[in-house]
């Protein structure tokens, strides 16, 4: 398409924005016949309906997700059930840990989710330059500077507050409600997760999944025997994950229910997480956001080639590395503009209780800075709480090229004198000591040498006690050698999730325009892979020898695998290219009285509304060139000749 960025895009209305996609029928929020219903308590907010052209779209982004992703990396696709057990959720510490902090209005008996409570009331303080003196009369004082930047700094380390930090905050800095100003309780943790049941007894509970990613960890020894063995390899999930959110907000920015699309990248921990295909991506240049840098209450992006990124350890490895870049291409060719890309690192407070490094690719929209894509590097978490608690080994064995000697403490319990000793506790004693790793061992040998008795934890015993005594004759811990001929480890994870979404949203709003001379000229300047219609075929007007012109033209498109759609209504033929234009339509043709005497039909491009002028079978050629890639909207208008017959046809 043409690389047209005209200069009505910078006065974006919101208001006029999503009032295109909501009567476009883009998305719709879902029951909504139901608010005038006179019975009608149910809560709808944050779930949203997509219609025609919002299914498309979404459909296309996960078509090239996978394009981009599953084919280009060779990953292996699996679908999970989104109902999932407690226990799993339980071992992989979303029932204690999935939780955001929220705040109650006694008054409204309102409830809001205390970071954003703190950033709407700093943002509209900031935006008004006024605020509420810590009296709290309500006579407006001006902002001066100091304040300025004390909440600047705030919010640039928002995301770094915990429950008793965004209290303090809001107790100090006289934050209210701000639909009655009126004050909220102590920040409170609130689980996540949608609770349920399976069958008629409700003995068994369940969640709705809030990420993919615990199928693929739970499937990881079947897709490793699919793999032959073979490491590092990644899969991939498709599926909708459900959130319980505390105050839905922003359309499809926050809601109850999304698709996700993740990835989990297996790799082994000794091999400092390279990855073969690093030196493809190193040169892309990605504008970075650390902690560091907002610690100091900064929002400065510095712009680093992702070599340099991760020879510096600001990205900590080489798999991170290079799917941020990865994330990068694809946001840039589903129609993210490059300039409202930032890629911010999670600061220590809000990263996930699984993560050891993490940056969110973030877009920025007219709500601010959205995380739409987050990639973690989970270290072997998963795969070690799950093995722990299943007791099924989530490893990988491999031959060694070399056989390895090792030297190792081992302890050994005298089992015909323990059983008597300690009877029913024996197993215990047992446990305690197989935990017990070789820092201990060594320490407990020398002590056990030198005293003849060693004193062991226990979890708690028959008698009350916590631990117990073991002399030499019970117990012998002495230092062995074996050789190893294979290695046995778990792997790490990098792990890019896609919250697709807040993708399709933002990349709507960063393509969304209209025409400079008409303001009502509203325009979605889709790139032609994703948009949901590629084609519109219009005749000239109702002539019945246009008919099966555009019959034909249609199949012939279809038959290809492009989208496409005839308008023939009794509007004119501008009006009909400027309402498709609403829907992101690429590209356009025109059958008139001159297709009837020499075959010739024009093509028009969205954006610049040029067009060129050929027979039908160049025309086709045209388009699939353009929606394969192979040619651009530039190349096409200086190979087929330029149209500049009737205006109307723009």
């Amino acid at each position: 398409m043409a690389n047209l960025k005209p200069s009505s895009r910078d006065g974006f209305s919101r208001l006029q924005f999503e009032a295109l996609l909501k009567r476009r029928f883009f998305f719709t929020e879902a029951f909504e016949v139901y608010r005038t219903a006179p019975n009608y308590k149910g809560d709808n907010r944050g779930l949203y309906d997509y219609g025609p052209p919002g299914c498309a779209l979404l459909a296309n982004i996960v078509n090239e997700w996978r394009k981009h992703f599953v084919i280009e990396e060779n990953m292996l696709e699996i679908d999970c059930t989104a109902i999932t057990p407690e226990a799993v959720l339980k071992t992989s510490g979303h029932i204690d840990r999935f939780a955001d902090w929220m705040c109650k209005d006694p008054v409204k008996g309102e409830y809001l989710r205390a970071d954003h409570l703190v950033e709407t009331v700093l943002e509209t303080r900031l935006a008004n330059g006024l605020q509420t003196p810590a009296d709290g009369n309500n006579k407006l004082e001006r902002l001066d500077n100091a304040r300025v930047k004390q909440y600047q700094e705030i919010l640039a380390k928002i995301d770094n507050y915990d429950g008793p930090e965004l209290g303090q905050l809001i107790r100090e800095l006289d934050i209210r409600n701000p639909n009655g100003n009126g004050r909220v309780e102590e920040p409170t943790a609130f689980n996540l997760m949608f609770r349920s049941t399976i069958g008629p007894s409700s003995a068994s509970p369940v969640y709705f999944r809030p990420e993919t990613a615990q199928g693929q960890f739970l499937n990881f020894r079947k897709l490793l025997d699919y793999c032959q063995g073979s490491m590092p390899f990644a899969s991939a999930c498709i599926g909708k994950s459900y959130r319980n959110e505390i105050s839905p907000r922003s359309g499809l920015l926050r809601v109850r229910e999304f698709l996700m699309a993740e990835i989990e990248h297996f790799v082994d921990p000794e091999s400092s997480k390279s990855h073969d295909r690093f030196s493809e991506v190193a040169k892309i240049e990605l504008p970075f956001l650390d902690k560091k840098t907002q610690l100091f209450g900064k929002t400065s992006i510095s712009p680093l080639p992702v070599g340099k990124a991760v020879e510096k350890k600001l990205v900590d490895n080489e798999t991170l590395g290079y799917f941020l870049a990865r994330v990068y291409l694809f946001l840039l060719k589903i129609g993210a503009d490059p300039q409202k890309i930032r890629f911010r690192q999670h600061l220590d407070n809000e990263m996930a209780h699984y993560a050891c490094d993490c940056w969110d690719a973030e877009l920025l929209t007219s709500y601010g800075w959205i995380e739409c894509v987050g990639c973690a590097d989970r270290s072997a978490y998963d795969l070690t709480v799950h093995s722990r608690e299943t007791g099924t080994p989530l490893t990988v064995k491999e031959a060694r090229a070399i056989p390895l000697e090792i030297k190792e403490w081992k302890a050994t319990l005298e089992k015909r004198l323990v059983g008597p000793l300690f009877k029913k506790d024996a197993k215990k004693v047992e446990q305690a000591i197989g935990q017990l790793d070789q820092d201990d061992l060594r320490q407990l040998a020398a002590e056990l040498a030198e005293k003849g008795t060693i004193t062991i934890s226990t979890d708690e015993l028959a008698n009350g006690a916590n631990s117990v005594d073991l002399t030499s004759d019970i117990c012998s811990i002495k230092q062995t050698t074996r050789v190893e001929t294979t290695r046995e480890y778990t792997p790490n994870v990098i792990e890019p999730s896609f919250g697709i979404g807040r993708i399709l949203y933002s990349v709507l709003e960063h393509v969304y325009w209209n025409r400079p001379q008409d303001v009502a000229r509203e325009v979605l300047s889709l790139p032609i892979l994703v948009a949901p219609v590629k084609v519109l075929l219009v005749p000239l007007s109702n002539n019945l020898d246009f008919k099966p012109i555009i019959k034909i033209l249609a199949s012939r498109l279809r038959a290809m695998g492009i989208a496409n759609n005839v308008d023939s209504s009794s509007v004119s033929i501008g009006r009909r290219y400027a309402r498709n234009d609403e829907l992101g339509t690429p590209l356009g043709i025109t059958v008139d009285f001159d297709t009837l005497k020499d075959g010739s039909i024009t093509l028009r491009e969205r954006d610049s509304t040029t067009q060129v002028r050929a027979s039908q079978d160049e025309v086709i050629e045209a388009i699939r060139s353009l929606t394969t890639g192979v040619e651009i909207w530039d190349e096409i208008s200086k190979r087929l000749p330029q149209f500049t017959g009737q205006s109307q046809y723009t």
